[in-house]
């Protein structure tokens, strides 16, 4: 049976990211450490082929996929776009813990609770869901065999806990800068019960027997030891 395989690729560090503010919709563009540390990932490591790049319209993103596939223009998905924080947007959690009273209750995911002027969890679940639902639908209609997303680490996790196997809660599922995940597509499996399987991490060493690469590098099964991209993003 045809499977497909839909690679997804979280953007290279901002300036937010170095800082550890919430940095949603606000079009922060890579830093300087953070386009150092793409070019030097794709110089030493391998990112997966693609016929097609599909990516949240932000700069982040936009300048992520440029560096790693110059020549590729990305297909631009309003609907990849990171968390609304409103106005957590900017703010460090410590910050929000002093002056926003919704902060911890948002923090817990009570329902209903969203940052002043944002998005709430169950929106932003249900727009990252059905858009990703219809790029599945299109790759198999299309026979599309490989499609890179370049998206946030919010979009990444919150697909990866509705549709993912195996089957992890969003905490499980963060994605470094520059990182992320292949997905084998089977068309049996996601018209039974919309399910992709979770495959390997990106990127890989290069010459690594890619079947060993699985989810160790954060600790997923920590008693494997064969592959950890962490290596690659700290030093």
């Amino acid at each position: 049976m045809k499977t497909y395989r839909i690679h997804l690729i979280r953007h290279g560090f901002t300036k937010d990211n170095l800082e550890g503010v919430y940095c949603g919709i606000t079009d922060t563009p890579l830093c300087q450490e953070g386009k150092e540390q793409l070019i030097k990932m794709n110089e030493e490591c391998t990112y997966p082929g693609a016929q097609f790049v599909f990516s949240s319209p932000l700069k982040r993103c936009l300048e992520t996929a440029e560096i790693i596939y110059p020549a590729l223009k990305p297909v631009v998905i309003e609907g990849l776009t990171e968390y609304n924080f409103g106005e957590f947007e900017g703010k460090t959690a410590e910050e929000l813990q002093k002056k926003q009273p919704n902060f911890e209750p948002w923090l817990k995911g009570e329902p209903g609770v969203r940052p002043p002027f944002g998005e709430s969890n169950e929106d932003f679940v249900k727009r990252v869901c059905s858009t990703f639902s219809k790029i599945v639908d299109g790759v198999i209609k299309t026979g599309t065999e490989d499609l890179v997303i370049v998206t946030h680490g919010g979009v990444i996790s919150t697909i990866l806990s509705n549709f993912g196997l195996p089957e992890a809660s969003v905490s499980d599922w963060l994605t470094p800068p520059g990182c992320g995940y292949t997905l084998r597509v089977s068309h049996f499996l996601w018209m039974q019960g919309q399910k992709i399987e979770v495959i390997k991490e990106i990127p890989e060493i290069m010459g690594e027997d890619a079947s060993g690469n699985y989810y160790d590098g954060w600790d997923y099964y920590p008693d494997d030891d064969d592959f950890d991209v962490s290596e690659y993003l700290y030093d």
